[in-house]
């Protein structure tokens, strides 16, 4: 897999685009609260992912390959033009996606990217902005910052990710583990937020389907294969 660097222009829309091929072996996808636009180049098949509440253990046909672009809070739903509250755990097919040059994404995603989106009035920051504040809050402590109640709060992370602002944080934390890489458990636990490293372990295991150590050390679920449906 190879990044693209992400130009200012696209930085209100795009958290990160990467380009990928794959190699027939079994792959992770790890639990993530953001919505990614999936492209399978072969097919010209365009997806959108929904955030996942758990973490997918698959295996792609060798030479496949695929653009994604994970997409920054809320910003998803600008783009589809529905809320994202029922596309939790969906892989969807989509016809089309207004001002997106398929071929072009597929060629060359940054330009077609920028061409498509650089001059869209951009939405609201207002969900981005709880996001950063739920990282080292809680929900109720978010929701008086912004100055809203928390069934707003509840509302706009629903609305804007697919999820509820709990279940949000939670997949923040355990994604915090897994860019932690190799370390002191109890450290580890501490720099993610959890209450101690048997909460961290625990809730690892609900989003990874086995604890941290078993995890690194490469015993993981079986993999299987994955598939979408179409947005109607």
């Amino acid at each position: 897999m190879g990044s693209l660097v992400v130009p200012p222009a696209l930085l209100r829309w795009v958290a990160g685009i990467d380009v990928a091929t794959a190699a027939g072996s079994a792959a992770v996808d790890v639990p993530d609260h953001a919505t990614t636009l999936l492209l399978r180049t072969d097919k010209r098949e365009l997806i959108v992912m929904g955030p996942r509440t758990r973490a997918a253990y698959h295996v792609a046909a060798p030479g496949h390959s695929c653009v994604r672009v994970r997409m920054r809070p809320g910003r998803a739903q600008a783009l589809i033009g529905r809320p994202l509250r029922d596309f939790a755990d969906r892989a969807l097919l989509l016809r089309e996606l207004p001002g997106l040059d398929i071929d072009q994404f597929a060629a060359d995603p940054v330009t077609a990217l920028e061409n498509a989106w650089a001059d869209r009035p951009e939405p609201s920051e207002r969900l981005e902005e709880a996001a950063r504040l739920l990282a080292g809050s809680t929900v109720a402590e978010t929701a008086a910052r912004l100055h809203i109640s928390e069934r707003r709060l509840h509302a706009l992370f629903t609305e804007g990710t697919g999820l509820s602002p709990k279940h949000f944080a939670r997949i923040d934390r355990v994604r915090t583990v897994l860019a932690a890489g190799v370390g002191r458990w109890a450290d580890i636990a501490a720099t993610a937020g959890y209450y101690d490293q048997s909460h961290m372990t625990a809730e690892f295991r609900h989003f990874m389907g086995v604890p941290p150590a078993a995890f690194t050390a490469g015993r993981r679920p079986a993999a299987t294969s994955c598939r979408a449906v179409t947005l109607r």
